[in-house]
């Protein structure tokens, strides 16, 4: 028995771990020249910086399974993410916090006083918001939408938020304390040495062969018991129906003595800045110390035939194309559908990792029962 797993970010490499661990040779593909995904680091030969080359990672989750098992391979430093914003030449943080408001207000509200001032400017005469535009007038109100939300999101997605689902907001939060920690979960961390040490040590296994700059033709999945796939479902069936859409970015990166901003993510929500925002990447690792600073500006765009994917757009047009591919995946042979883009979802690293030792235990099971494995673990949709 032999499988074959295509793509090394953390849903191939967890899983191929724990089938290795578990005694089963694992044959991997990985199309760039490193391992990681969208997740790889590497050290600024310049700066000696760690670099997250394909934007900022950092790693947050409350469920403790998987917090113990990526423990395993790294020691990871607490990092609390602080994100700020320039808006109309003015620095704010986010997310929207009581400091935030009475900054942008030239307020000294309390916590009570600043709850009941967003509800009575909060657009009360939507009821059941459907659009990003309507869910963020309903939670926060016009002003705030248009500083912090509007432009931003424009720049992002390259659509109006008139044409985006609300449920892209209901992921913001709203704070009435000064708490400006961008996240709330319970473990929040940085590897001490970036991500591309966990994932040499999850793929350095004797039962695991892995071939870089090897790109998985489909035929070769004869060759396995069985094939996992986490690249882009309809990059399977060679985009048979159309191309699933993504966002993907661009990054300018440039070199600085000192430091440059003073935090390591900045978010510019004026329509005007191109970029979205600028990562300075000595911030993610303040346990170092650097002389020299490495900024990253990133530009959002529709991706193209060799961009690489980040951001599935999964509007209902979209939505009915993915449930099509998902169709023909349950026909296909011998072949799992993974990860971010074997299912076209946005996914937190926690969630993959979870995602993935869940599917070993649902391999273990069905091997154990002579069953043939299911083209998803999860339902896409």
């Amino acid at each position: 028995m032999k499988f074959a797993i295509v793509g090394s970010g953390f849903t191939g490499a967890v899983l191929a771990y724990k089938l290795a661990e578990s005694g089963i040779e694992v044959d991997v593909f990985e199309s760039r020249e490193h391992i990681g995904g969208n997740c790889y680091t590497e050290v600024d030969t310049n700066t000696g910086v760690i670099v997250h080359k394909y934007g900022p990672h950092i790693f947050h989750t409350d469920n403790d399974v998987v917090w113990n098992f990526i423990n395993q391979f790294a020691e990871f430093y607490p990092y609390i993410n602080r994100v700020k914003t320039t808006v109309n030449s003015k620095v704010f943080s986010l997310p929207i916090n009581l400091h935030t408001i009475n900054q942008f207000y030239n307020q000294t509200f309390s916590p009570e006083e600043a709850q009941q001032f967003i509800q009575d400017i909060s657009d009360k005469s939507i009821k059941d918001p459907e659009t990003f535009e309507e869910q963020a007038l309903k939670f926060v109100g016009k002003d705030l939408y248009e500083a912090f939300f509007k432009g931003y999101t424009e720049k992002q997605w390259g659509r109006s938020p008139k044409d985006l689902p609300a449920s892209i907001l209901k992921r913001l939060p709203v704070r009435f304390s000064y708490d400006d920690n961008y996240f709330n979960h319970r473990y929040q961390g940085m590897p001490a040495n970036g991500y591309t040490e966990i994932f040499e040590k999850l793929l350095n296994h004797q039962n695991i062969n892995l071939f870089l700059n090897a790109v998985f033709d489909r035929n070769q999945s004869k060759n396995y018991s069985h094939t996992f796939f986490t690249g882009p479902i309809d990059s399977w069936f060679e985009h048979e129906l159309g191309r699933l859409p993504y966002r993907t970015l661009d990054f300018v990166k440039e070199e600085f003595d000192g430091d440059y901003q003073g935090c390591a993510v900045m978010n510019y929500g004026d329509a005007g800045v191109p970029y979205t925002r600028i990562s300075e990447h000595k911030h993610f690792a303040p346990w170092n110390s650097y002389e020299k600073s490495v900024i990253v500006k990133e530009y959002s765009r529709e991706a193209n035939e060799n961009d690489i994917p980040y951001y599935p757009i999964r509007q209902t047009d979209e939505k009915e194309l993915l449930k099509k591919y998902i169709d023909m995946g349950e026909n296909e042979q011998g072949v799992s559908f993974m990860g971010r883009l074997g299912t076209y979802r946005y996914l937190d690293m926690d969630v993959t990792i979870l995602e993935a030792l869940n599917a070993f235990d649902h391999v273990k099971q069905a091997l154990g029962r002579n069953e043939r494995l299911p083209a998803f673990f999860i339902n896409p949709l």
